[in-house]
């Protein structure tokens, strides 16, 4: 018994030290010449190590667990070819590439890295540049992408790709990431339990954020400014979005956040400043909009009709041109407590709250919708009549809409 147990104990440090397995260098004076080649003699669990360098390379296919660590952050140029690494295999860490030169085409999605039906992969420490798609996830479940520098030059939607995109993946961390130049920095399609953190997704062609379809879903933290339609989220639910800043998405169609049929959700303690629309919402139901602030934004908040059962509390409405838009008459939602730079009430009882309830709708921001060249009598004196006289009796706008107990000093988010 005595042997058996010896027997025992070395099989078990020989299975446990197989996973690690050995280490393999690429480079011009090495063994190996090139990555791909690496990659193919390696065996399970190696760690391939690329020195400084360029590698002309493309299609390289993982299909074992393998760890691929760059050196000072040697460049992968595929010259246009085609797609750079693709991974169909679970374990397996990228990091410290740099890459480049990614091919182009109107038939197939081309990617600097792609992740094909793997688990526990980890993308990290990446510079890609001169891109199509950057990083292209699907069916991929349990992964992290992490770090990475994404750098296109898109020119036209048609022509280019998102910078990290995952279809049908499920409990991905996004975390720490910086995207510009594509088409849409981030992309989610039939994704759930997605955590998409800290990272800056600026100057895209259409969307900081996009996704479509994915439930469950967080992101928090991020900064989106200067996209052509700032951030979409559509046809999705239980969707928790905080602590962004949404800034300078300007234009005739752009918004800070667009939210479709977005059921049951929390936006909360964001930063809606300088859009030409801070969030614009149809179809949404059930979700709680707290403590964000709303500054200097064409319009604040656009309702687009079918809304219901939504809460707005507890947020700073600051020196937007319109506050609240609405195109229906019929009001099933509930606006209490926020602060609105326009409010002109007062407060005898000094309790910090207004002491006559407040209307956020103008009259001319329901003309405005129906007639946008009326936009040019913004501040005309007619207009500042108009609103008055529809204040004191609404005609056009519902007259439950308004807030109860509007704050006499903007909140404070800790």
């Amino acid at each position: 018994m005595k042997h058996l147990s010896y027997f025992s104990i070395i099989l078990l440090l020989l299975l446990s030290t197989s996973s690690y397995g050995n280490d393999l260098e690429v480079c011009k004076s090495c063994t190996y010449k090139s990555i791909k080649e690496a990659v193919e003699k390696a065996a399970p669990f190696d760690t391939i190590y690329v020195k400084e360098g360029t590698y002309y390379e493309f299609n390289i296919e993982i299909t074992k667990p393998l760890t691929i660590i760059g050196e000072n952050n040697p460049i992968i140029d595929g010259k246009n070819k085609g797609e750079i690494i693709t991974i169909q295999a679970d374990n397996v860490t990228i990091d410290g590439l740099t890459i480049v030169n990614v091919g182009t085409s109107y038939t197939t999605d081309f990617a600097a890295v792609r992740v094909v039906k793997s688990e526990n992969f980890l993308l990290q420490n990446l510079k890609l540049q001169k891109l199509f798609f950057g990083i292209y996830l699907e069916k991929s479940n349990n992964g992290k992408v992490l770090n990475n520098t994404i750098t296109g030059d898109a020119v036209h939607e048609y022509s280019s790709g998102n910078g990290i995109q995952l279809w049908y993946c499920r409990n991905v961390e996004v975390r720490g990431n910086t995207i510009k130049k594509v088409r849409d920095g981030i992309y989610l399609e039939f994704s759930d339990e997605i955590l998409i953190s800290d990272n800056n997704s600026s100057g895209n062609l259409r969307y900081g954020l996009h996704f479509m379809f994915s439930n469950h879903d967080t992101y928090i933290n991020n900064v989106f400014a200067n996209n052509g339609a700032g951030v979409a989220v559509m046809f999705s639910k239980f969707i928790i979005m905080k602590n962004n800043t949404f800034k300078k998405n300007w234009g005739s169609a752009s918004f800070g956040l667009l939210l479709k049929e977005i059921n049951d959700s929390e936006i909360s303690h964001n930063t809606f400043e300088e859009n030409t629309v801070g969030i614009n919402v149809e179809g949404s139901n059930r979700v709680t909009y707290t403590h964000n602030d709303f500054k200097n934004n064409g319009w604040a908040i656009k309702v687009r009709g079918a809304c219901y059962f939504n809460v707005f509390e507890k947020n700073n409405f600051l020196y937007n041109s319109f506050d609240i838009s609405y195109n229906s008459r019929i009001n099933d939602n509930k606006f209490h407590g926020n602060y609105w730079s326009n409010y002109t009430g007062y407060d005898l009882d000094k309790d910090g709250i207004g002491d006559i309830p407040y209307r956020p709708v103008k009259l001319f921001s329901y003309i405005v919708n129906r007639t946008p060249e009326t936009i040019i009598l913004l501040r005309s004196l007619f207009i500042d009549i108009i609103d008055f006289s529809e204040k004191v009796s609404p005609v056009f706008t519902p007259d439950n809409l308004l807030d109860e107990n509007p704050l006499l000093k903007p909140i404070r988010h800790d």
